[in-house]
């Protein structure tokens, strides 16, 4: 019988939450690594008992961990990331006379295809990859040699690649999100980069429709129609139809346009899910209502799913790594939230549930579907 995995990072460890296909009822295991940071943790589609972690620490640095069992056993793999010289710092050496130093990783997207190519995406903001399951990385040094550089500005998170997505279709073709610069694409396997930032319009930058410096909180496709791309902006929900050369703008009748993550049904390549909240400066839920949008539309024509969500006195916030969706016929859609729950809806939005209620704040969720 078919089942799930749902990976959650939170502040304080990682999670792994099991179901069988009914998704009714759930194990909770965790936490692994204990009170360390985790960013974002992934598995392989090209394996459904690897999974990639990204552990961090403020004193300790950075740590990739592998599991290749599913989540019960783990490695400590890429000591290239680990942090030499003072505590909380994590330095490459790129060949310069001077190690260039980097925070954390945001985030990992395996290939898929092979189990043993994982990218991940750092702040301030790179992209790496490694070829032998995450024990060796090699930096994609076009992007920060892009001549748009200089312009890359930290959001309120830090200037972070958060968002790498792999084209299934164009062979060689990589998207990816900063948070403050906008999107990339490279279209030869992350040699070379091009903004597609087109149709972006940031009012609080001092070019509104400059080529760089836009604040992109997260971007979705769904791998059947790679060419069309969702985007969750710091404010504007965007869609691009040509592989983001160009964008417009399909917030339609949200009740607020700001927000963090967006997500796309996992059979209908239109419906798109996404989690206002208040403004940039309050991350909460309108009126203390969490609620989840959807459009079948894929875009401007939006209704609010509350069905067992909390209906007062929730001030929580949706992080932009944290909304997933399975693969199973009923596509289960899935979010974590600040405050430490983790919700699922096993029939596409229409009901909602908690499956974890008092974890560390959630950092990440992402979803396995598993199969006998």
């Amino acid at each position: 019988m078919s089942g799930v995995r749902v990976l959650a990072g939170t502040r304080k460890g990682a999670f792994i939450l099991t179901a069988d296909g009914r998704r009714k009822n759930w194990k909770i295991e965790g936490p692994f690594f204990a009170g360390w940071e985790i960013y974002h943790l992934k598995g392989s589609p090209a394996d459904p008992n690897r999974i990639y972690v990204s552990q961090s620490s403020g004193w300790f640095g950075q740590q990739i961990q592998r599991s290749d069992d599913g989540g019960r056993t783990w490695n400590a793999v890429g000591n290239q990331f680990s942090y030499q010289g003072d505590a909380g710092t994590h330095q490459w050496y790129d060949g310069t006379p001077h190690p260039w130093e980097f925070k954390r990783v945001w985030h990992l997207e395996p290939a898929l295809d092979h189990p043993d190519r994982v990218y991940a995406g750092v702040e301030d903001a790179a992209i790496f990859f490694s070829n032998d399951g995450g024990r060796n990385w090699q930096e994609l040094p076009g992007l920060r040699g892009h001549g748009t550089g200089p312009q890359w500005q930290p959001g309120a998170g830090g200037m972070c690649l958060h968002t790498i997505l792999l084209d299934p279709v164009h062979a060689g073709r990589i998207y990816i999100a900063i948070s403050a610069a906008g999107a990339f694409r490279s279209d030869d396997g992350g040699e070379s980069w091009s903004p597609i930032n087109r149709g972006l319009v940031s009012q609080y930058i001092p070019d509104p429709n400059a080529e760089v410096g836009h604040c992109v909180h997260h971007i979705a496709m769904h791998p059947s129609r790679p060419d069309t791309l969702f985007m969750q902006k710091h404010w504007d929900v965007m869609r691009s139809d040509n592989g983001g050369r160009q964008w417009h703008e399909v917030s339609g009748n949200l009740p607020t346009d700001f927000g963090f993550v967006i997500d796309v049904h996992a059979h209908q390549p239109e419906t798109v899910y996404v989690v206002p909240i208040k403004s940039d400066s309050e991350h909460f839920p309108l009126d203390g209502k969490l609620r989840v949008y959807r459009s079948r539309t894929g875009g401007n024509e939006w209704e609010e799913l509350a069905r067992g969500l909390p209906e007062r006195d929730c001030y929580v916030n949706v992080l932009r790594d944290a909304m997933a969706v399975d693969r199973l016929e009923d596509c289960g859609v899935y979010f974590g939230t600040t405050g430490g729950q983790v919700y699922v809806s096993p029939d596409g939005g229409d009901n909602w549930r908690a499956i974890a209620e008092n974890l560390p704040a959630v950092l990440s969720v992402e979803v396995q579907t598993l199969t006998n």
